[in-house]
């Protein structure tokens, strides 16, 4: 099954050559030969003992890309900071890194004697206002009938209005607070208040623990919500006008190139960094499943896909480059004890991640089979 250089036959048939009859038949009969050295005959059992197969042309998208590098990461309506609108010693906290929590959830609990004189003060301005109302309204009526001075109309109305905002703003406090102003009470007054979730997500850090005071403007804990994971990546500034929304993204983390992921291309940023004259690209995870497996901050490396053409292809094994040439084996004729291919040269086009374009597939028959598996060995020999 081994091929003998056609250049070597060539050069025995040039110096051969005459312009008699005899000499011109002798080189066709050379030209034969050297057809018959790309011949290769395999028996049924060499076949099917190497685990060769064939293959016919087939038509698949080949893509231009465009490379990229970034991080995974959440937009900032998924990235939360935690902290407590009212100072506090906390009584109670049980999470760690990486647990989930869901929304409404207690994340701690903080305890503070400030915290009964907040539901004392709104329960004295509740009281009072009932009271003040009356007044008002009563002297509204008094000083319409010209039976009480405006002076005291004044009076009632201002206190009604004062002890009016006063118990509006309590209100709101207690409702930052958690605490439910309508049920409230003298019975359930309380020295402690939860503090809930505002997202689903997972916790990230943990700066406090139990029996500490944390102050309003310190952060307590991070949640972050991953199903909401996108790509954060950085193109160079040259291939800007080749990528736009809706376009596929290819990634994998770095440093594990053993399984890919895609994503789609959400957002392209309008301003290019100065120093490095690069241009942020977001891009969606479309399996959200899968997000879910991975964290924020991992690094990957990407493809995006900016156009794609349709090709006639074989597989990477069927092509086989040899002296900057790339041959197939073209089947031509298969029995119940052999198979016949012949060496034929192709001019190939773009490459994927397992087939290969045939630029002249024009050359070959609608239905021609090629050695798709095995070529290697057969063409190198």
């Amino acid at each position: 099954m081994k091929f003998i250089k056609i250049i070597t036959v060539l050069s025995v048939v040039l110096i051969g050559s005459c312009t008699t009859k005899t000499e011109s038949e002798n080189t066709e009969k050379a030209l034969e030969q050297i057809s018959d050295l790309n011949i290769v005959t395999l028996t049924t059992k060499q076949f099917q003992s190497s685990d060769m197969s064939t293959g016919k042309l087939e038509l698949h998208q080949f893509h231009q890309t465009v490379q990229a590098n970034g991080m995974l990461d959440v937009p900032p309506q998924n990235r939360v900071s935690v902290s407590a609108y009212f100072g506090g010693y906390i009584k109670e906290i049980r999470l760690l890194p990486g647990e989930e929590v869901r929304k409404g959830q207690t994340l701690f609990v903080l305890e503070n004697p400030d915290f009964v004189q907040f539901q004392q003060d709104f329960l004295e301005a509740k009281a009072q206002l009932a009271y003040l109302k009356s007044d008002y309204e009563r002297q509204k009526n008094l000083v319409q009938d010209n039976v009480t001075s405006q002076k005291n109309y004044l009076k009632a109305e201002s206190d009604f209005m004062v002890t009016q905002v006063k118990e509006q703003s309590l209100r709101k406090k207690l409702i930052l607070m958690n605490i439910d102003p309508i049920s409230l009470d003298i019975t359930n007054m309380r020295t402690s208040i939860n503090i809930p979730a505002p997202i689903d997500g997972f916790v990230t850090s943990v700066n406090f623990s139990r029996g500490a005071f944390i102050n309003p403007e310190e952060e307590a804990l991070t949640i972050v919500n991953t199903n909401a994971l996108q790509l954060q990546l950085n193109i160079f500034e040259k291939d800007l006008k080749s990528v736009h929304a809706g376009q596929t993204i290819r990634f994998s983390i770095q440093d594990d190139n053993s399984a890919t992921y895609q994503a789609k291309v959400h957002m392209v940023n309008k301003t290019v960094d100065p120093e490095k004259r690069t241009v942020g690209v977001y891009g969606i995870i479309t399996d959200k499943l899968l997000a879910k497996s991975m964290n924020a901050g991992m690094y990957v490396e990407a493809e995006i896909y900016t156009t794609s053409v349709a090709g006639k292809s074989l597989p990477l094994d069927a092509v086989v480059e040899e002296n900057g040439k790339h041959y197939v084996l073209l089947l031509l004729n298969k029995t119940d004890t052999d198979y016949t291919f012949e060496k034929r040269e192709v001019k190939i086009g773009s490459a994927g991640e397992a087939y290969i374009e045939i630029l002249n597939a024009s050359d070959f028959k609608e239905n021609s089979e090629f050695l798709v598996t095995g070529a290697f060995n057969l063409i190198t020999e």
